[in-house]
């Protein structure tokens, strides 16, 4: 186990994680997902296209089951919100419950960000192929973010972060500044994401997905020398930030640090990551500076890793060229290989996943990592969970576009 300090640069108080929540292929309840995720279960499965929207009539994705419907909400008004609202809301609500924040009038300042890219035309596009015609008409309906806010009472700063893949990630870090700069007490954030047709798509015309059309389970494949593109996934996971020393004095439970952030961008295309490591380097090396700690005090690397044969190979090198010899010793794995990759809602999603390799002292697998790519020479955690001491786990997301970031989660102390 490495021997972490508690010290943060500049002297910044810990901002821990006192409420967490999800919704995601493998079922929307965390003790479930991560069951599933460390026992190396797929939740992807072949779904049928919209026909009006499709470039193939089935396509494989690792789709939500069902949406629960969250603590004090009729589950008629819920029934009656768009599928986006409800798998935001779902686990919004859920993790404010988690937390036991009290959201009274003498409660604590709280904010909101929500971590999602293309709000407007995923909304409009469920909204067409359910037959209405919200996407010809201007909406007077507020922002989604807005729309969460005023259901669940939060009165603090609400805002969106767009940042493609990694939209999640940003908003943790955009919650933890607001917390640093003392702005607000505590934030709700996180981000979901679902599958549309368009953008199946869009994805499959790009050949960014994954064409495999013999067995479901086994088509999300990163590091593997096989793998040919990402499978989609829906899904996500909200958090609740407040300081150390406001969750110790009301006894909150503590499921783990914030601890390091880092961010750059590189952006070369549209879609394509750059070949250059440096940038995305440049984001983890960050990140560890942000925690205080050096490479060799990392015990988990989630990878981004979603399976394409440019990405995986990019992201192997920055991991090697921001850790230099002890990338050796670092265990990694992509959790796409079994949830498909959540988009917006990815980054925080596998900051959960983070949070529970802490938690049981365990990796979880990169699941059909059968043969691994010798372009990505990581010490890999193939198909089945690895017992490991960790206190220190790192994220990476690397959005479309060039949005890198790299988050380091350790257990609060």
């Amino acid at each position: 186990m490495s021997g972490c300090t508690l010290q943060t640069r500049g002297g910044r108080e810990p901002v821990v994680i006192t409420g967490r929540a999800a919704v995601s292929p493998l079922g929307c309840d965390v003790d479930t997902i991560l069951e599933r995720l460390f026992a190396g279960t797929s939740g992807v499965l072949t779904i049928q296209v919209d026909e009006r929207a499709r470039t193939v009539a089935e396509q494989f994705a690792a789709p939500v089951a069902e949406i629960p419907v969250p603590p004090g909400i009729a589950a008629a008004d819920f029934a009656a919100l768009d599928r986006l609202e409800q798998i935001c809301l779902a686990p919004l609500a859920a993790a404010l419950a988690d937390s036991g924040l009290d959201r009274g009038p003498g409660g604590p300042r709280l904010g909101l960000v929500l971590g999602l890219g293309a709000e407007h035309l995923k909304a409009w596009e469920l909204d067409f192929l359910a037959g209405g015609g919200r996407v010809f008409e201007p909406s007077r309906k507020p922002a989604l973010v807005h729309r969460l806010a005023g259901r669940l009472g939060i009165t603090g700063p609400a805002v969106t972060a767009a940042a493609a893949c990694a939209s999640s990630g940003y908003a943790l870090a955009l919650a933890r500044a607001w917390i640093d700069s003392g702005w607000i007490d505590a934030c709700v954030a996180g981000g979901c994401d679902i599958l549309s047709p368009t953008s199946i798509a869009a994805f499959y015309n790009l050949r960014a997905l994954s064409r495999r059309a013999d067995d479901p389970s086994r088509a999300s494949r990163p590091f593997d020398r096989a793998r040919d593109g990402f499978v989609m996934g829906e899904g996500g996971a909200f958090f609740v930030l407040e300081r150390n020393s406001d969750a110790l004095a009301r006894g909150a439970r503590r499921h783990g640090e914030l601890a390091g952030i880092g961010m750059s961008s590189d952006g070369v295309h549209m879609v394509t990551p750059s070949t250059d490591p440096t940038q995305a380097a440049r984001a983890i090396a960050a990140a560890l500076d942000d925690a205080g700690i050096g490479p060799a005090e990392i015990d988990y690397f989630n990878a981004h890793a979603a399976g394409t044969p440019v990405g995986d190979v990019a992201e192997a090198a920055a991991i090697r060229l921001a850790c230099g010899a002890a990338t050796d010793r670092i265990p990694v794995s992509s959790t796409k290989s079994m949830t498909g990759h959540l988009v917006s809602g990815a980054a925080a999603f596998e900051a959960l996943a983070c949070l529970g390799a802490i938690e049981r002292q365990a990796v979880p697998p990169t699941v059909n990592l059968d043969d691994p790519d010798p372009d990505c020479p990581l010490d890999h955690v193939p198909h089945a969970a690895r017992p490991h001491p960790v206190a220190v786990a790192a994220s990476n997301s690397f959005g479309f576009g060039g949005s890198n970031l790299c988050l380091v989660l350790r257990r609060a102390a």
